[in-house]
């Protein structure tokens, strides 16, 4: 079958039967249609409903959309009774592929209208790591295209390092140093990787480097502005390695465009500030510039209570360390004295925290972020993590950001009480520094704990990407967590306490049965041109919870993305129209089952010599999964809308 490149949101009704389906899939219609394989009554009704709502809709007579008994009134598909559905009659097999072919007939149940009256901390937040970036973590580019391209794929919380874009001061040297020190990993990086060190790169620099990394190198000097001051503005990039820089302000920018053309719900910018203090100043003018009207206000007061996402439509919201105002004083006094006092804290995405650093007055720490800058953020304050036991920690507006390392080990030592205190507060997870290739830890792990910020890198689409698109497919990346997992609502005494995530929620034993029948329109593997050499062949993965998660043991992988707990692989067919003949991947029995947080994954791959390239995927939560003869929408291996469907049955049953 000929492969045409349509808009994946293309109207199916104008379009005779045999543009509509492959003859593959054709045949398992026709096989419908005449009662040789039967839809399961659920799914009848389902059909009856939409030919009920066409025939509306196109005002046609009741008879025209549906058969009709003797009596001429409007039938209710009644059938011979030696039948498997013998209240039910044949089906017409236009009426049947219009319906198969219309969003009735997705694998993915629609959403229903999300309750936005909860506490922020209540909510799934689809979020992104080192945002900025295109590539991997060690040499690709910066761009503000990256944050055009997840807002627009419905990403809510977003994340900017932002970095001196001057020279380097004697102070930001001392601080240069502070870090290297605290972040262990990184003197094993050449200091020609140091911004100290980088240098203006040319056009062929800004390749990938072949070979090892050494002192050599030429790296790109601060970006300069082109205004007619000639004032060097911050850069975004990520610290220490070869990337490439981009400025703030293009970063801010392109935020401003994107942020709310998808979903009017608000965005989360988590700021990594390892600017000086100067560059601070100028952060603070060109946020408060570009966003004019979407930052959000600060009440007189204290913060007492988290607000609720409909509360805050429109708005960006500014992740950045608190500074207590008390301090202020003490620090401006500091600065008039010292333009370029040392900064002692920064924040890393490679850290245990923000490391955004908490001021620890009996210590006479100083902060390393101006009040303006902080002041910003309003409902999400960036406290460095001590424990969950500390004052900060029951600070509303807290945010803790852990990576993944740091939150595995406090999930083995103190397991329901970092559930307990992810039902009321904010808490953000990010991949470990050392994944420069851009790969992902298993956000499902994480979202089970109740973590609303799950920052993935959107770089490269592996299993924990995918299962990002499973959990906020067809939201506005808000998704409200499941009612065992939420705090108090408005209005309402906290409801803060030990209980594991074992016991908030019903677990229960999952039969699913999912029958592989054909596919059509298959999108081929990335710079493959052939489809006649195409041997395409069906992974199923079923990602469900694993009793180390609710005892507090230690989680095998440590929280890595992975393939499912549960596999099916099929035999290969041929073509990008392939018929499966029927083979039933069986997941019989699977306990510990929470629907709203278990995910069913599927896979095309080519079956060739070596590495099996990826074709195509989808991930389906499993509270959206619906039974009966069903069409599963695939994504190219970009992660594209693409015109490839699979025909699968799905048989699901919970005890």
């Amino acid at each position: 079958m000929s492969r045409r490149k349509l808009d994946p949101t293309h109207d199916f009704s104008s379009l005779s039967l045999s543009q509509k389906v492959s003859p593959a899939v054709l045949t398992y219609f026709e096989s419908i249609a005449n009662n040789k394989h039967h839809l399961p009554t659920s799914q009848l009704q389902e059909l009856q409903a939409y030919l009920s709502k066409v025939h509306e809709s196109t005002e046609l007579r009741t008879q025209d959309a549906l058969p009709v008994t003797p009596s001429h009134e409007p039938a209710q598909l009644q059938a011979p009774p030696t039948q498997a559905h013998p209240a039910f009659a044949p089906l017409e097999l236009k009426n049947l592929v219009d319906y198969m072919t219309s969003p009735e007939g997705n694998a993915m149940m629609p959403l229903e209208e999300i309750d936005l009256s909860f506490p922020i901390s209540n909510y799934f937040i689809n979020s992104s790591h080192n945002t900025y970036l295109t590539g991997n973590q060690l040499y690709s580019e910066s761009s503000g295209d990256a944050y055009k391209s997840v807002l627009l794929r419905g990403c809510r919380c977003i994340e900017i390092d932002v970095w001196d874009g001057d020279a380097r001061s004697a102070s930001a040297e001392a601080q240069e140093k502070a870090e290297e020190k605290k972040h262990k990993f990184r003197p094993h990086f050449p200091r020609s990787l140091s911004p100290r060190h980088r240098q203006h790169s040319s056009e062929k620099d800004r390749s990938a480097p072949s070979g090892s990394a050494g002192d050599t190198l030429s790296l790109p000097t601060p970006w300069q502005s082109a205004s007619t001051t000639a004032r060097a503005e911050p850069r975004v990039l990520h610290g220490y390695t070869l990337t490439k820089e981009v400025s703030f302000r293009e970063v801010c920018v392109a935020i401003r465009g994107a942020a709310f053309v998808t979903s009017d719900l608000p965005v989360i910018v988590s700021l990594e500030v390892h600017a000086g203090k100067e560059q601070q100043e100028i952060m603070v003018e060109i946020i408060e510039q570009t966003w004019k009207g979407m930052l959000v206000k600060a009440s007189a007061g204290e913060c007492q209570q988290l607000p609720c996402p409909g509360e805050l439509r429109g708005k960006i919201l500014i992740k950045v360390k608190y500074v207590a105002p008390e301090r202020t004083t003490r620090k401006a006094a500091v600065k008039s004295a010292t333009p370029t006092t040392q900064r002692k804290d920064s924040s890393s995405s490679s850290s245990d925290s923000d490391n955004q650093g908490s001021v620890d007055a009996k210590h006479k720490k100083k902060s390393s972020i101006i009040e303006p800058l902080s002041a910003l953020g309003v409902y999400t304050r960036s406290y460095h993590f001590k424990d969950l036991s500390s004052s900060e920690a029951t600070v509303p507006c807290h945010v803790f950001s852990l990576s993944e390392k740091k939150f595995m080990d406090i999930h083995e030592s103190h397991g329901p009480t970092l559930f307990s205190h992810n039902r009321n507060y904010l808490m953000r997870a990010f991949p470990a520094g050392t994944r420069v290739t851009s790969s992902n830890l298993d956000p499902a792990v994480f979202w089970r704990k109740g973590v609303q910020i799950v920052a993935l890198n959107w770089q490269k689409f592996d299993a924990g990407v995918m299962l990002n698109e499973g959990m906020f497919s067809g939201s506005a990346g808000w998704v409200l967590k499941p009612r065992g997992y939420r705090g108090q609502s408005q209005g309402q005494q906290s409801d803060v306490s030990n209980e594991s995530q074992g016991d908030a929620i019903a677990h229960k034993t999952l039969s699913l049965s999912i029958e592989l029948l054909a596919a059509q329109e298959l999108p081929l593997p990335v710079g493959d041109r052939k489809p006649d050499g195409f041997k395409p062949y069906v992974k199923c993965e079923l990602h469900i919870e694993k009793p180390e998660e609710r005892t507090g043991a230690s989680i095998e992988g440590g929280g890595r993305s992975k393939d499912g707990e549960c596999k099916f692989k099929s035999r290969s067919s041929r073509g990008v129209g392939p018929n499966f003949g029927g083979e039933k991947a069986d997941f019989a029995n699977v306990p510990g089952v929470v629907e709203e947080l278990s995910f069913l994954r599927f896979k095309i791959q080519d079956d060739e010599i070596g590495t099996d390239d990826l074709a195509a995927w989808a991930c389906i939560r499993l509270d959206r999964l619906k039974e009966g003869y069903r069409f599963v929408h695939l994504l190219d291996a970009n992660g594209d809308k693409s015109r490839g469907m699979l025909l699968v049955r799905i048989k699901k049953s919970f005890s």
